[in-house]
Protein backbone atom coordinates (compact mmCIF):
# COMPACT_ATOMS: atom_id res chain seq x y z
CA UNK A 1 0.00 0.00 0.00
CA UNK A 2 2.81 2.45 0.81
CA UNK A 3 4.37 1.90 -2.61
CA UNK A 4 1.02 2.47 -4.31
CA UNK A 5 0.47 5.70 -2.39
CA UNK A 6 3.93 6.99 -3.32
CA UNK A 7 3.39 6.18 -7.00
CA UNK A 8 0.05 8.01 -7.02
CA UNK A 9 1.54 11.03 -5.19
CA UNK A 10 4.51 11.23 -7.56
CA UNK A 11 2.18 11.88 -10.51
CA UNK A 12 4.06 9.54 -12.83
CA UNK A 13 3.18 9.49 -16.53
CA UNK A 14 1.39 7.49 -17.71
CA UNK A 15 -0.66 7.60 -14.53
CA UNK A 16 -0.39 4.59 -12.23
CA UNK A 17 -3.39 2.27 -12.50
CA UNK A 18 -4.28 -1.06 -10.82
CA UNK A 19 -3.55 -4.23 -12.74
CA UNK A 20 -6.71 -5.89 -14.08
CA UNK A 21 -6.14 -9.65 -13.98
CA UNK A 22 -8.46 -10.97 -16.67
CA UNK A 23 -8.26 -14.47 -15.21
CA UNK A 24 -10.05 -13.33 -12.05
CA UNK A 25 -13.15 -11.91 -13.75
CA UNK A 26 -15.00 -11.56 -17.03
CA UNK A 27 -13.09 -9.92 -19.85
CA UNK A 28 -15.96 -7.44 -20.31
CA UNK A 29 -15.76 -6.52 -16.62
CA UNK A 30 -12.04 -5.87 -16.95
CA UNK A 31 -12.67 -3.61 -19.92
CA UNK A 32 -15.32 -1.73 -17.94
CA UNK A 33 -12.84 -1.21 -15.10
CA UNK A 34 -10.24 0.14 -17.51
CA UNK A 35 -12.79 2.52 -19.04
CA UNK A 36 -13.64 3.84 -15.56
CA UNK A 37 -10.06 4.97 -14.93
CA UNK A 38 -9.40 6.23 -18.47
CA UNK A 39 -7.18 9.34 -18.70
CA UNK A 40 -9.76 11.14 -20.85
CA UNK A 41 -12.81 11.80 -18.66
CA UNK A 42 -15.02 11.75 -21.76
CA UNK A 43 -14.18 8.07 -22.19
CA UNK A 44 -15.29 7.20 -18.65
CA UNK A 45 -18.83 5.77 -18.35
CA UNK A 46 -21.35 7.45 -16.06
CA UNK A 47 -23.28 5.58 -13.37
CA UNK A 48 -26.21 4.80 -15.65
CA UNK A 49 -23.90 3.15 -18.18
CA UNK A 50 -22.14 1.24 -15.40
CA UNK A 51 -25.49 -0.02 -14.08
CA UNK A 52 -26.49 -1.29 -17.51
CA UNK A 53 -23.18 -3.08 -18.00
CA UNK A 54 -23.15 -4.68 -14.54
CA UNK A 55 -26.74 -5.87 -14.84
CA UNK A 56 -25.76 -7.42 -18.14
CA UNK A 57 -22.89 -9.28 -16.45
CA UNK A 58 -25.06 -10.44 -13.53
CA UNK A 59 -28.31 -11.51 -15.16
CA UNK A 60 -28.26 -14.87 -13.41
CA UNK A 61 -27.78 -13.33 -9.95
CA UNK A 62 -30.08 -11.26 -7.81
CA UNK A 63 -29.79 -7.60 -8.71
CA UNK A 64 -31.06 -6.26 -5.37
CA UNK A 65 -27.62 -6.34 -3.76
CA UNK A 66 -26.05 -4.95 -6.92
CA UNK A 67 -28.57 -2.11 -7.16
CA UNK A 68 -27.99 -1.27 -3.51
CA UNK A 69 -24.23 -1.22 -4.03
CA UNK A 70 -24.49 1.00 -7.10
CA UNK A 71 -26.88 3.32 -5.30
CA UNK A 72 -24.44 3.68 -2.42
CA UNK A 73 -21.58 4.34 -4.84
CA UNK A 74 -23.59 7.02 -6.62
CA UNK A 75 -24.61 8.62 -3.33
CA UNK A 76 -21.00 8.61 -2.17
CA UNK A 77 -19.89 10.28 -5.40
CA UNK A 78 -22.57 12.96 -5.05
CA UNK A 79 -21.67 13.59 -1.41
CA UNK A 80 -18.02 13.83 -2.38
CA UNK A 81 -18.82 16.44 -5.03
CA UNK A 82 -20.81 18.47 -2.50
CA UNK A 83 -17.96 18.24 0.01
CA UNK A 84 -15.42 19.37 -2.59
CA UNK A 85 -17.68 22.28 -3.58
CA UNK A 86 -18.14 23.27 0.07
CA UNK A 87 -14.40 23.15 0.76
CA UNK A 88 -13.68 25.08 -2.43
CA UNK A 89 -16.10 27.85 -1.45
CA UNK A 90 -14.59 28.01 2.04
CA UNK A 91 -11.11 28.27 0.52
CA UNK A 92 -12.19 31.04 -1.86
CA UNK A 93 -13.79 32.98 1.00
CA UNK A 94 -10.63 32.75 3.11
CA UNK A 95 -8.57 33.76 0.08
CA UNK A 96 -10.82 36.80 -0.44
CA UNK A 97 -10.38 37.83 3.20
CA UNK A 98 -6.60 37.40 2.99
CA UNK A 99 -6.43 39.49 -0.18
CA UNK A 100 -8.60 42.21 1.35
CA UNK A 101 -6.27 42.36 4.35
CA UNK A 102 -3.23 42.43 2.05
CA UNK A 103 -4.67 45.38 0.11
CA UNK A 104 -5.22 47.25 3.38
CA UNK A 105 -1.61 46.76 4.44
CA UNK A 106 0.19 47.27 1.11
CA UNK A 107 -0.32 49.34 -2.04
CA UNK A 108 -2.43 47.58 -4.66
CA UNK A 109 0.45 47.30 -7.15
CA UNK A 110 2.76 45.77 -4.53
CA UNK A 111 0.07 43.34 -3.36
CA UNK A 112 -0.52 42.17 -6.94
CA UNK A 113 3.19 41.47 -7.42
CA UNK A 114 3.32 39.45 -4.21
CA UNK A 115 0.25 37.45 -5.26
CA UNK A 116 2.00 36.54 -8.51
CA UNK A 117 5.05 35.41 -6.54
CA UNK A 118 7.22 38.19 -7.96
CA UNK A 119 9.98 40.04 -6.13
CA UNK A 120 8.95 43.61 -5.37
CA UNK A 121 11.56 45.99 -6.72
CA UNK A 122 12.36 49.16 -4.78
CA UNK A 123 11.48 52.38 -6.62
CA UNK A 124 12.66 55.97 -6.36
CA UNK A 125 10.15 58.82 -6.71
CA UNK A 126 11.43 62.25 -7.72
CA UNK A 127 8.63 64.25 -6.14
CA UNK A 128 5.82 63.36 -3.74
CA UNK A 129 3.84 65.10 -1.01
CA UNK A 130 3.50 63.65 2.49
CA UNK A 131 0.83 64.57 5.02
CA UNK A 132 1.20 64.12 8.79
CA UNK A 133 -1.34 64.94 11.46
CA UNK A 134 -2.00 64.30 15.12
CA UNK A 135 -4.56 65.32 17.73
CA UNK A 136 -3.74 68.37 19.83
CA UNK A 137 -3.72 67.42 23.53
CA UNK A 138 -4.17 63.72 22.82
CA UNK A 139 -1.91 62.65 25.71
CA UNK A 140 -3.94 64.62 28.25
CA UNK A 141 -7.21 63.45 26.71
CA UNK A 142 -6.07 59.82 26.90
CA UNK A 143 -5.10 60.22 30.56
CA UNK A 144 -8.64 61.36 31.35
CA UNK A 145 -10.30 58.56 29.36
CA UNK A 146 -10.62 54.80 29.70
CA UNK A 147 -8.77 52.57 27.20
CA UNK A 148 -12.04 51.65 25.45
CA UNK A 149 -13.01 55.31 25.16
CA UNK A 150 -9.66 56.05 23.48
CA UNK A 151 -10.12 53.12 21.09
CA UNK A 152 -13.64 54.29 20.23
CA UNK A 153 -12.42 57.85 19.65
CA UNK A 154 -9.64 56.79 17.26
CA UNK A 155 -11.89 54.31 15.47
CA UNK A 156 -14.57 56.97 14.89
CA UNK A 157 -12.01 59.56 13.78
CA UNK A 158 -10.10 57.31 11.39
CA UNK A 159 -13.29 55.87 9.93
CA UNK A 160 -14.28 59.45 9.14
CA UNK A 161 -10.83 60.23 7.70
CA UNK A 162 -10.71 57.06 5.58
CA UNK A 163 -14.04 57.91 3.97
CA UNK A 164 -12.79 61.41 3.10
CA UNK A 165 -9.39 60.48 1.61
CA UNK A 166 -11.09 58.07 -0.82
CA UNK A 167 -12.14 61.19 -2.75
CA UNK A 168 -8.53 62.21 -3.43
CA UNK A 169 -5.54 60.76 -5.28
CA UNK A 170 -3.70 59.76 -2.10
CA UNK A 171 -2.53 56.62 -0.31
CA UNK A 172 -2.77 56.11 3.45
CA UNK A 173 0.60 54.89 4.67
CA UNK A 174 -0.17 54.17 8.32
CA UNK A 175 -1.73 55.24 11.59
CA UNK A 176 0.24 55.13 14.84
CA UNK A 177 -1.74 56.15 17.89
CA UNK A 178 -3.22 59.53 17.02
CA UNK A 179 -0.77 60.06 14.11
CA UNK A 180 -2.22 59.82 10.60
CA UNK A 181 0.14 59.62 7.59
CA UNK A 182 -0.91 59.98 3.96
CA UNK A 183 1.10 60.40 0.74
CA UNK A 184 0.31 61.42 -2.83
CA UNK A 185 2.45 60.75 -5.90
CA UNK A 186 3.21 57.17 -4.93
CA UNK A 187 2.89 54.27 -5.46
CA UNK A 188 1.19 55.66 -8.59
CA UNK A 189 2.87 58.76 -9.99
CA UNK A 190 0.53 61.67 -10.72
CA UNK A 191 2.88 64.29 -12.15
CA UNK A 192 2.68 67.61 -10.29
CA UNK A 193 -0.77 67.02 -8.83
CA UNK A 194 0.36 65.48 -5.54
CA UNK A 195 0.71 68.77 -3.63
CA UNK A 196 -2.74 69.91 -4.73
CA UNK A 197 -4.33 66.58 -3.78
CA UNK A 198 -2.82 66.57 -0.29
CA UNK A 199 -3.67 70.24 0.33
CA UNK A 200 -7.31 69.73 -0.66
CA UNK A 201 -7.48 66.58 1.41
CA UNK A 202 -6.07 68.42 4.45
CA UNK A 203 -8.72 71.15 4.14
CA UNK A 204 -11.43 68.49 3.91
CA UNK A 205 -10.11 66.77 7.05
CA UNK A 206 -10.02 70.08 8.94
CA UNK A 207 -13.61 70.75 7.98
CA UNK A 208 -14.64 67.28 9.15
CA UNK A 209 -12.84 67.72 12.49
CA UNK A 210 -14.70 70.98 13.14
CA UNK A 211 -17.97 69.06 13.34
CA UNK A 212 -16.54 65.86 14.86
CA UNK A 213 -17.84 64.98 18.30
CA UNK A 214 -16.10 62.84 20.90
CA UNK A 215 -18.64 60.35 22.24
CA UNK A 216 -17.58 60.44 25.89
CA UNK A 217 -16.77 64.19 25.85
CA UNK A 218 -19.26 65.79 23.44
CA UNK A 219 -18.54 69.33 24.71
CA UNK A 220 -14.83 69.15 23.87
CA UNK A 221 -13.76 70.39 20.43
CA UNK A 222 -11.19 68.17 18.75
CA UNK A 223 -8.21 70.00 17.21
CA UNK A 224 -5.96 68.64 14.47
CA UNK A 225 -2.29 69.55 13.98
CA UNK A 226 -1.17 69.08 10.35
CA UNK A 227 2.22 69.03 8.64
CA UNK A 228 2.78 68.79 4.87
CA UNK A 229 6.05 68.31 3.00
CA UNK A 230 6.75 68.11 -0.73
CA UNK A 231 10.00 66.87 -2.17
Amino acid sequence: PAEIIERVKSGERPSFRPSANVGCHLEELGQLMQHCWAEDILERPDFNQIKVQLRKFNRENSTNILDNLLSRMEQYANNLEELVEERTQAYLEEKRKAEALLYQILPHSVAEQLKRGETVQAEAFDSVTIYFSDIVGFTALSAQSTPMQVVTLLNDLYTCFDAIIDNFDVYKVETIGDAYMVVSGLPVRNGKLHAREVARMALALLEAVSSFRIRHRPQQQLELRIGIHTG
